[in-house]
Parts: C-alpha cells; structure tokens; sequence
C-alpha cells in the first residue's frame, strides 16, 4: 500500500507513521508547512516532502497518472480536514482522517457525494471503538438504563492556547476537538442522545449530562493542566480506567482500513452533529 501524508510535524502524527509502517504500507510523499519533520526518518527514509501545498499537489497529480497512491492521510489542522479529503480522492487516493472529519456539520453530506463521484472512500479514526475496554463493555450492555460518570481529563500546557486549537474557527471548539471521540464512543455504546444539559462550558471544561437510549451520563472533560490524567468510566457504580492502551489503536484502525472493515461516514455523523447543536446553543 502506498501511502501520502498530510500534516507530519504535529502531536499525532507520529502515530499514523507508526501504523502505516506496522501494516508493512510505503510512505512516498509528505506534505507539512513546516520542515521540523527529522521524526519522519525514524519510519521512512526516502520520503518526497513538501512545505508547499503547491508542490505537493503537482507531485501527486504525477503519481496519479503513472502509479496512484491508495491512501493520503490526514493530520492536518481540523479545519483543513474538509478539503483535503476532496483533495485526497481527487488525487485517486482514498482518504484516512483524524478526528474530527469536519468541523462544520453542513459538510458531511457534500463528502457523501464526492465519495460516489470518484469512487474513493474517507475513513475517519474512530479509535476508541478498538480499545479493548470498550470494546468489553459494549459486549456486556443489557437490555436496562445505565448510571453513568464520564470523567476524560488530558491536561495540555500553555502552548494549547497559543495554537490553532484554542481558535474554535480552526479547531471546532474543546468539545469538537477533544471531546469527539468519547461522544462516539457514548453514541457507539449506548444509543443516539435523547436529551441534555450543559453546565459549565469553557476552553478547558466542559461540564454536564447526556440522556442517551441505553444511558444517563454525567461528563465532564478537561485540558486544565492542573488535573492528573484521568480516563475513566464509572457504569452503575464500577470504575472501568481506559487510561492505558491507547498505543497500538492507530495500527488497528488501519489494519481494519485495508481490509475493508473500516469505519466511514455514516458513523461519524451522529457526534458531529450533536457538538454542533451544542455550539449553536439548541
């Protein structure tokens, strides 16, 4: 499989490197706007990089001409996700996105479209549905109405709200940028959401409960970096920590990717919908 890669100086990156190289994939091309990318040697050694967009664009167009790269990954600002998905299957590649897919709920249905008319497929990373953990708890839902806590605290640093993701016109906000994956995995446990109430919502809080079908959960998430790393569901009163084993979930999404099991679309609507009706105060 070969792969390009869009966004290789950030946080996450390192992690898609590691999977495209644990499922034995071939990294030709990178693109970043800036060339503090030495960790792409660690992975790949013969990668053709780019700080120009411009550039990068002209080399795949080039590829898809003579040998089309399958994958484009994307790392990119969640912002920037929207078009460079188009970007990736306009170049002939299917496209593996980090979360969230979109930042804006009126571009979902559009990348629907753009999938039939080229023929490729976007794949969001929806992690959390692998882990091990989760996985078990899912396995163990019976048919009654759950008591729930959601305690999710990644602390970040100063440099958090010296960057694109304290802008909410570039990031979507704490809870689109953060909080994307548990809502997922809440909705992929327990149903789509009935109701809710928002208690504290601030750059590093949110605060509040959700009524799903299956659950009542009080959340609370948190970049304050004061607070410890806590990742921890508390289901009618049993503490289940899903702190560790987040290390090898990439590799497993990709894994599923390639064999055509991949999450698409349609299972990333339902979060993203319902931040935005949160951020627009509904």
């Amino acid at each position: 499989m070969r792969f390009g890669l869009i966004g290789c100086a950030g946080y996450i990156a390192p992690r898609h490197l590691q999977a495209i190289k644990d499922i034995g994939g071939d990294l030709v091309c990178a693109l970043d706007k800036s060339d503090s990318v030495g960790i792409l040697d660690r992975y790949f050694k013969n990668v053709e990089f780019f700080t120009e967009f411009e550039r990068f664009d002209r080399y795949c167009d080039q590829l898809r001409r003579v040998a089309p790269l399958d994958f484009i990954s994307i790392c990119s600002p969640n912002y920037l996700h929207d078009a460079h998905c188009r970007f990736a299957l306009r170049a002939g590649a299917n496209a593996i996105c980090e979360k969230p897919l979109v930042i804006k709920e009126k571009n979902i249905l559009p990348l629907v479209e753009f999938e039939k008319e080229y023929g490729k497929r976007i794949y969001p990373i929806l992690q959390l549905r692998y882990h091990e953990k989760i996985i078990e708890l899912k396995n163990a839902i019976e048919h009654k109405q759950y008591k729930i806590t959601l305690n999710y605290f990644t602390p970040r640093g100063n440099w958090y709200h010296r960057s694109w993701k304290a802008d909410i016109e570039k990031s979507g906000g704490l809870l689109m940028n953060i909080g994307v994956h548990f809502i997922d995995m809440l909705i992929w446990l327990y149903g789509d959401v009935v109701s809710y109430c928002v208690n504290e919502y601030t750059d590093t809080d949110f605060i509040g409960s959700i009524l799903f079908e299956k659950a009542e959960v009080n959340c609370h998430l948190s970049i304050n970096q004061k607070l410890a790393v806590k990742r921890e569901l508390i289901v009618d009163g049993n503490q289940i920590d899903f702190t560790s084993g987040f290390s090898e979930l990439h590799t497993i999404c990709y894994k599923n990717i390639i064999e055509g099991n991949g999450f698409g679309l349609a299972d990333t609507i339902k979060a993203i919908s319902f931040i935005s009706k949160i951020k627009r105060g509904q």
